[in-house]
């Protein structure tokens, strides 16, 4: 396809988290039974980022990284996989974060964050942010994590008022308990948040945190209350909801064989924002994205296992013709 000049706005444009994940070469063991790793970029607003790149999006990223070889490493990474990198900041106080896992297939994959006393990330702040940019871009995403803490928190908030809650601001909910001092705390943000956003995205435990509520249908019920356009909910083994005003639809999951679950929903993300740019239909939006989260999930690493839009839709497809014929 064509990829538009440098001066064109963005496809999409993502804030958040980025890093590097070191992540076992040995599966079934735990770390301190490990004898080899290998080293990817990370951070889920990246790994987003990345997966929206790899389906052909023109797509930059704001987050921050050390002044040390692991930002480098990001830098470099987010420019080898299509990510422009020009709104990475390097932030010299605090080091670029290091996330290490244990892979315990098929669904328990511990994760083991070395963010403290803060990271780069969470360092940006509200006078960095190229609000323009932001208000151009085709679709804006950014993630709960970065409103744990200022100066990010601030940050976001500038970036969802540049949006003017325009259409395409989506919100994921990824809620992670140990970046936030107590759960009330993160209910706050993220409700003054959703006030911004046209769409959210998150797993009941992540809803609960929103509108506390686990129930798919009462979550996604009250994230449209709330102004949300467009609720998706991700369910697991049970498939995906997605609810709008007007209609609803449920699509059922992908069978693979799981070798790392991580990056399942950063490449669900991915394909997400490349159904919503296009348009198309929202089964077929989450039959794709939930293609895209099995096929990583079938793989090691999380950014550089991103698949490519061939790939995806060979496999949604597959499991179209699949279901028609049981």
């Amino acid at each position: 396809m064509e990829r538009p000049s440098s001066t064109d706005p963005f496809d999409v444009i993502a804030i958040g988290r980025s890093g590097v994940d070191v992540y076992p070469l040995q599966t079934g063991v735990g770390l301190e039974e490990v004898e080899s790793f290998g080293k990817f970029l990370g951070g889920s607003a990246a790994n987003v980022a990345v997966a929206a790149a790899r389906l052909g999006n023109r797509t930059a990223l704001i987050s921050g990284a050390g002044d040390d070889p692991f930002g480098r490493f990001v830098r470099n990474e987010l420019a080898r996989l299509g990510v422009d990198n020009r709104f990475v900041r390097t932030h010299g106080e605090y080091p670029t974060p290091v996330t290490f896992c244990e892979i315990f297939p098929p669904d328990d994959f511990p994760l083991y964050f070395y963010r403290k006393p803060s990271a780069p990330d969470l360092q940006i702040s509200a006078d960095e942010i190229d609000t323009d940019a932001i208000a151009n871009a085709r679709l804006f995403w950014a993630t709960v994590t970065g409103l744990s803490e200022e100066p990010s928190r601030s940050a976001h908030f500038a970036a969802l008022q540049a949006r003017a809650r325009g259409p395409l601001t989506v919100l994921d909910l990824d809620y992670r308990s140990m970046f936030w001092d107590t759960p009330a705390a993160a209910t706050e943000q993220v409700q003054h948040a959703l006030q911004h956003v046209t769409v959210a995205v998150g797993n009941r435990e992540e809803c609960e945190i929103a509108v506390g509520e686990t129930s798919p249908h009462r979550a996604a019920d009250a994230l449209l209350d709330l102004g949300v356009e467009l609720a998706i909910v991700k369910q697991g083994p049970r498939g995906v909801l997605g609810k709008t005003k007007h209609s609803s639809v449920t699509v059922p999951p992908n069978e693979v064989d799981v070798v790392n679950g991580l990056g399942a929903g950063d490449a669900f993300g991915g394909s997400l924002i490349h159904g919503l740019l296009h348009g198309w239909p929202l089964e077929k939006t989450l039959r794709y994205a939930n293609a895209a989260g099995a096929i990583v999930a079938s793989r090691l690493e999380c950014s550089t296992a991103m698949p490519t839009a061939a790939e995806v839709a060979d496999l949604a497809e597959q499991t179209a013709v699949e279901a028609v014929n049981v």
